[in-house]
């Protein structure tokens, strides 16, 4: 029975141990997926948690999935703990999550968690033949993108989860999927899937692996599906290493697809079919395009077969479908969506023609003297320039107006001192031709790189 009607990953993987040889590809290992369904990570400690709420605290995304896939159907709860998530955070986060565990990839992983019984993952993995416990709906907790303070968490089924892929789809022989998200957070987790359900392989990221390496080492797995954000994709065409694999499918999510990125990995991976889609941690996998263009038909929304229904609301998008998260955990545990159901995604979406394009979010809003400017309608202008790998469009305070607009743009190649400033003359009359004056940047300064969340999308600290 595939996982989310009832059955688990692990007996799914047993089930389909003599399909292919599928693997979990980190740096540093390869693990087979028929082994994990014969054997265990987790010492023979696997008991110990059953029924219980386990915090996924390791440091690497290779025992992080070998933890998920064993754990599915035993604990009661899985809270997947990113990577970047702070040591004071920790016991808020235990607290909320009424977390009595704690998976880790080391056996002194506990030490900001007095009080918890802390179990050890490992990549060596050990045979396991103990019969197991009938199954149990398990709680999947995620931290929400873009959170700052005090982290906030969301709780999915994992029916909710896989609801939008599409098992054992028709390939040209297994898909070799590989990502540039973590997938501790939800971009990744829905990778993750994809590659377990479709009877695939995954090649893991790493943060300590340079941006090229990882493009060679997805060549070298012979990578078929490739996801990531716009801003991984804007960084990986700035490597020379981007052609060291070919794909056949190109996925962008996360961000928005504006058309100049379509465009390049279109002219990059000619084979390949380019497509972005929609999905939130809140509100689930909403859909896919896969028409080359930026935005989204009209006649989407509504309600779509896949049973997803979508309106415009105040400007904002709004979701409903049985892929929304279920509720907020912590505190009362607000639920998600408005009276009628939909979650509100919180991003600002304009119809142009037939076709709705996004153009921010609501809290990115830069306040020009009472004026708003979205910085990603800016943004996808000052991309479209022939010589911009990528920008960031921000906020400087100003005394008058409060703040005025600015724009860092990273180049595709590195000109003489002459050409910047025609650059920057080019850059500034293509956003007085395209947009509204408040919304023209006062100032364009080039730099070397952008910073990258721990999301994979673009470092916007004024939002």
């Amino acid at each position: 029975m595939p996982p989310g009607d009832g059955g688990l990953l692990r007996d799914y993987l047993g089930e389909n141990a003599d399909r292919s040889a599928r693997h979990l590809h980190s740096i540093d290992a390869s693990i087979a997926l028929s082994d994990l369904a014969r054997g265990t990570s987790l010492g023979g400690r696997l008991p110990e948690l059953r029924d219980r709420s386990v915090l996924i605290a390791t440091g690497d995304q290779l025992t992080s999935a070998l933890a998920l896939i064993e754990l599915d159907g035993v604990a009661r709860r899985l809270v997947l703990c990113p990577p970047d998530l702070a040591p004071e955070h920790l016991r808020s986060v235990m607290a909320d999550a009424e977390a009595d565990a704690l998976v880790s990839a080391e056996a002194d992983g506990g030490r900001g968690a007095p009080g918890i019984d802390v179990v050890t993952c490992d990549p060596a993995l050990t045979p396991w033949a103990a019969e197991r416990a009938a199954p149990r709906q398990t709680e999947w907790v995620m931290f929400t993108s873009g959170t700052t303070g005090t982290p906030k968490m969301v709780q999915h089924s994992l029916a909710g989860l896989t609801a939008a892929i599409k098992r054992n789809a028709g390939h040209d022989g297994p898909p070799v999927w590989g990502t540039f998200y973590d997938i501790r957070r939800y971009g990744g987790l829905q990778i993750f899937f994809r590659a377990l359900l479709d009877g695939g392989s995954l090649v893991l990221s790493s943060p300590k692996e340079p941006i090229g390496d990882h493009l060679a080492r997805l060549g070298a797995h012979g990578a078929t599906h490739v996801s990531g954000t716009p801003s991984h994709w804007r960084r990986a065409l700035m490597s020379p290493s981007v052609q060291a694999m070919s794909p056949r499918y190109v996925r962008l999510s996360g961000e928005i697809a504006d058309q100049a990125i379509l465009d390049h990995l279109r002219a990059c991976y000619p084979r390949a079919r380019v497509g972005h889609a929609y999905a939130s941690t809140e509100a689930g996998v909403g859909f896919e395009v896969d028409d080359g263009l930026a935005g989204f038909p009209a006649g989407m929304l509504g309600r779509l077969p896949s049973g997803v229904e979508m309106k415009v609301e105040r400007d904002t998008l709004r979701i409903r479908s049985s892929r929304t998260a279920i509720r907020y955990v912590g505190g009362e545990g607000a639920a998600l969506a408005e009276a009628d159901g939909f979650v509100d995604t919180g991003d600002i979406v304009e119809r142009h023609g037939d076709r709705y394009f996004f153009v921010g979010r609501s809290n990115g809003v830069i306040n020009v003297g009472g004026l708003k400017v979205h910085p990603e309608e800016v943004e996808a202008v000052i991309n479209a320039h022939p010589d911009v790998r990528m920008s960031l469009v921000r906020p400087r305070k100003s005394p008058i107006t409060g703040s005025l607009v600015v724009a860092d743009v990273v180049l595709r190649h590195q000109p003489g001192d002459g050409r910047l400033a025609q650059l920057q003359g080019e850059i500034l009359r293509r956003c007085r031709e395209s947009l509204t004056q408040h919304k023209v940047p006062t100032a364009i300064r080039f730099v070397p790189a952008l910073a990258v969340a721990a999301t994979g999308k673009l470092a916007r600290h004024h939002a």
